[in-house]
């Protein structure tokens, strides 16, 4: 039960951090988004660092999860096209509903995070099933260096999803190709 009570409030607190920023996120703000008594996110988040953590867990967590099943639900990445798909069907997902929610909350995160080394360990990119499509695919097409163009390739996928976040509309594909192009340089 403490558990799911910690992935409620912490599911709510992402939701406050989407809606209100870092400065709306209080205890208060998750009490009533989560249509919880007053005082019960400190009781499971005593502090503000508490209550970051906990969120940024859970952003991880679901983050992760997205990542796995969107690998899962591409064919084998063969083709410069299959990679730029599935890099479009992800940055769709990131720039829309629920996906654009948890970007917001990242994007605050990481920002925090650069004061906060316990947030910037729990965020650091984690090997997944997604990450590693592209390693293989990298790999499958002879790029001498996988890891760091995987992590650069990545970056900047997440730096146009940033972009479009700020200021409006989607990745454009011809951004995406450009982009597999150049790492398979």
């Amino acid at each position: 039960m403490a558990s799911e009570r910690r992935t409620l409030l912490a599911d709510a607190a992402l939701d406050v951090l989407a809606d209100e920023g870092m400065r709306g996120l209080t205890h208060r703000a998750v009490d009533r988004r989560a249509a919880m008594p007053p005082g019960t996110t400190s009781a499971y988040y005593r502090t503000r660092a508490a209550l970051l953590t906990g969120l940024v867990a859970r952003l991880v967590q679901l983050d992760q999860a997205e990542l796995h099943d969107a690998a899962d639900a591409l064919p084998r990445l063969r083709t410069v096209e299959d990679l730029v798909d599935g890099m479009a069907a992800l940055t769709r997902q990131r720039l829309t509903g629920e996906g654009r929610r948890r970007s917001l909350a990242r994007h605050a995160c990481a920002i925090e995070s650069v004061r906060d080394e316990e947030l910037r360990e729990i965020l650091v990119p984690r090997e997944n099933a997604g990450r590693e499509a592209v390693r293989r695919f990298l790999a499958q097409h002879g790029v001498a260096d996988v890891e760091n163009r995987t992590h650069t390739l990545l970056t900047c996928v997440d730096g146009l999803v940033f972009d479009r976040l700020v200021n409006g509309g989607e990745v454009q594909r011809e951004a995406l190709e450009g982009l597999v192009t150049a790492a398979l340089r």
